[in-house]
């Protein structure tokens, strides 16, 4: 089987989420995933996977607002992956963490909604940012939206995730808050984050529906990252 062929089994089968046990709890029946049983993708896995570019964006980002534009955006068959920094996107539904009182950027707004109109909650989801269509490069040219499954590695952590946000044209290197702390990198909006080591690979033409299901983007993503790294 091909590599290519390899992924595009792997996104077919994005519908068929991990095993779930049924429990009864005071409130009644609760279903819940059970953990998959094969090995994790390593961080390692992933990282060697990417270890060479070759550039889809017609230039190169600025990780923050007056560094120098280093960062390509490089891509595969089936994938599209860039190695930058994290800031902290904290914008979206309102919550203990991010408001407008702890974030002075805060926007109560996310690019892309939850299935029932409102804003993603960079809390609870892990998202990844995009740069806005530009120029330089044009994500939806590529098999990524809305929804589109992530694994963002840091150090030994992977973390999966769904793209949420998008940021501005000419800057890179962003995910919620949600992504961040699971990743073990400070979420404070404001000094939180970490200016460099984050790699983040996003698989084209994947989608995760509802894009708020913080389990299914998790069992996708294990199986997509799982067909990347054992492709030929």
């Amino acid at each position: 089987m091909s590599r290519v062929q390899s992924i595009a089994l792997a996104v077919a089968g994005v519908a068929l989420l991990a095993p779930t046990a049924l429990h009864t709890t005071a409130s009644g029946p609760h279903i819940e995933p059970v953990a998959l049983s094969e090995d994790a993708v390593t961080a390692a896995d992933l990282l060697a996977e990417v270890r060479d570019c070759t550039r889809v964006s017609d230039g190169r980002y600025r990780t923050d607002q007056g560094k120098p534009a280093t960062v390509p955006v490089c891509g595969t068959s089936e994938a599209v992956f860039w190695k930058a920094d994290m800031d902290i996107d904290c914008d979206g539904r309102p919550g203990t963490h991010c408001n407008a009182r702890t974030d002075p950027y805060f926007s109560a707004s996310t690019a892309f909604a939850q299935s029932d109109g409102r804003p993603l909650s960079s809390e609870k989801l892990p998202f990844v940012v995009v740069p806005a269509p530009s120029a330089l490069w044009d994500y939806r040219a590529h098999g990524v939206r809305g929804g589109s499954v992530a694994a963002v590695v840091y150090g030994d952590r992977v973390q999966y995730a769904v793209v949420g946000d998008t940021g501005p044209t000419g800057i890179i290197g962003e995910a919620s808050y949600a992504t961040a702390k699971a990743l073990g990198i400070d979420p404070d909006p404001q000094g939180g984050g970490t200016p460099a080591g984050v790699t983040y690979i996003v698989f084209k033409n994947s989608r995760v529906t509802p894009i708020e299901d913080r389990g299914a983007a998790e069992a996708t993503g294990e199986r997509l990252a799982r067909a990347f790294v054992n492709a030929d």
